[in-house]
């Protein structure tokens, strides 16, 4: 089962780019997880947003494997504990289904994307580069629940 993850934005420091690398390396198969950063729509200070998200929208759809579920990270999606995310990709890799996660760019994603649905890491504001790190450690603890493994204890 691939998950593949698209985000808006190619300059993220060097730190963010570890960490999402380091969480990534301990996950085994069948759960592949690859990372792509597209580029962003280039902004103006007269720009229009609108049109920015609907160009960056377009980048998204053209790197989405047709036969992907697809899953917006937007701060008023559904929101997930740990558990029933392992839940989700276990259920992703039982029917070996390909999923294609999109991170929007510093205006948010276009309103006319239809994912298959939202899901919402916090409802906290975070910045791009915290987003990143986030959903990285919280796949591979997704993972780890999913394989018994003891890095999640559950609120202990």
């Amino acid at each position: 089962m691939r998950l593949l993850v698209l985000a808006l934005g190619t300059r993220m420091p060097g730190w963010v780019d570890e960490a999402v690398q380091d969480y990534c390396a301990r996950i085994l198969p069948p759960l592949q997880v690859e990372w792509r950063a597209l580029p962003l729509a280039s902004r103006t200070r007269r720009g229009d947003s609108r049109r920015w998200r609907e160009e960056e929208g377009e980048k998204l759809l053209a790197a989405t494997p047709r036969d992907s579920e697809i899953v917006a990270l937007e701060v008023g999606g559904r929101q997930l504990a740990s558990e029933e995310l392992a839940r989700k990709i276990g259920g992703w890799i039982d029917e070996t289904r390909n999923v294609t996660l999109w991170i929007g760019g510093p205006d948010g994603l276009d309103p006319d994307l239809k994912p298959h649905w939202r899901w919402s890491l916090s409802s906290l504001t975070m910045a791009h580069p915290v987003v990143r790190v986030v959903l990285a450690e919280q796949i591979y603890r997704a993972w780890s629940i999913r394989a018994g493994l003891p890095y999640h204890r559950g609120g202990e």
